[in-house]
């Protein structure tokens, strides 16, 4: 049975009809039920008279109107917030009970993950392994999760995700911290600017989460402690490579460990000074342009759009005075932007 089969009023977002109102307000006043006075009022209020009996069953269903058993004719009304309880009450139990059926069936399912995973990683050679569709990825990263003892390390550029996204993240890396797992993650610097990732941060910052970023990043990465590191599938798709291979996995958290190094900590960008981070990004896109980079390279190692990266170029080319690329290199070159 759905929850919505017990709702006494179709609710809506503009608040409660105006019949409704009317006539709650005239029983409040009058303390009786009147139709033909109702429906006069109704008329007087411009509002369809023919309407006052159904406006005064849905205040009944609503247990905002309690009519008098002994004396017909008789009603009162009752306070908002007294309804609230009586009305929501159960629906609120039912909801309960639902999202506690949800977790025993989650729970129960999960019971299943490792044993799935195991002939996974036994098929692949106990060293790697591929996850070819989202909702695999997603049960994976579940499991590590719930069996990750000590630390998680990450990688993500762009920083930008969807709502439902940071939502499951949210949880996942509350659920993380509260046990006492350390987590680091680099953005590139241009997530500074995104209010959502600024949110994103704060939130799980003050449960211990670290975050620095950097101009430039080697890939997506998630490794749980220094064992298990998902990577991206290259062809670009929502699966994963799971690798579990001692050597390769020590090697990826080298790298991680190298940037983060040299990475800063994160702040919005109104903190830092608006004009010091776009400076440095500016910086980070002239060297990639003397080094040749096309604009998609530029865009995807900055973590920003191609239309946003174009719009980088254009000013910078403007500011330097050039009308190609290698005359940008040479007049950034002379003007000491790309020293060390």
């Amino acid at each position: 049975m759905g929850i919505r089969a017990d709702l006494p009023y179709e609710a809506s977002e503009c608040g409660p009809d105006r019949t409704d109102t009317a006539v709650y307000a005239w029983v409040l006043e009058h303390r009786q039920v009147d139709p033909e006075a109702l429906a006069a009022h109704l008329s007087l209020l411009g509002l369809d008279p023919g309407g006052a009996q159904a406006a005064l069953d849905r205040l009944v269903r609503l247990q905002l109107v309690h009519l008098d058993p002994r004396e017909p004719g008789q009603a009162q009304a009752v306070a908002p917030h007294a309804a609230v309880h009586a009305v929501c009450a159960p629906l609120e139990e039912r909801m309960a009970e639902l999202h506690t059926r949800l977790a025993a069936q989650r729970t129960m399912l999960a019971g299943f993950l490792p044993h799935y995973l195991g002939a996974s990683s036994g098929r692949a050679g106990d060293s790697v392994e591929v996850i070819a569709s989202r909702s695999e990825v997603r049960a994976a990263l579940e499991y590590q999760s719930h069996s990750c003892g000590s630390e998680v390390i990450a990688s993500q550029p762009g920083g930008v995700k969807s709502p439902e996204a940071m939502e499951e993240s949210l949880r996942r890396d509350r659920a993380l911290l509260s046990r006492g797992v350390r987590m680091r993650t680099l953005y590139h610097h241009t997530a500074r600017f995104n209010a959502s990732c600024q949110a994103y941060v704060e939130q799980v910052s003050v449960s211990g989460a670290e975050y620095r970023t950097a101009h430039q990043l080697f890939g997506r990465l998630i490794v749980f402690d220094r064992h298990t590191a998902f990577l991206p599938l290259a062809d670009g798709s929502f699966g994963a490579v799971v690798v579990r291979q001692e050597s390769l996995v020590a090697y990826l958290c080298e790298i991680f460990d190298q940037t983060w190094a040299l990475a800063q900590p994160f702040t919005a960008a109104a903190e830092e000074g608006l004009a010091q981070v776009a400076q440095a990004v500016d910086d980070t896109i002239v060297r990639l342009l003397a080094a040749g980079l096309k604009d998609e390279a530029v865009a995807r190692r900055l973590g920003m759009s191609l239309r946003t990266a174009r719009r980088h170029i254009a000013d910078i080319l403007e500011q330097l005075g050039a009308e190609s690329r290698f005359q940008a290199g040479v007049a950034a070159a002379r003007a000491g932007l790309l020293d060390e």
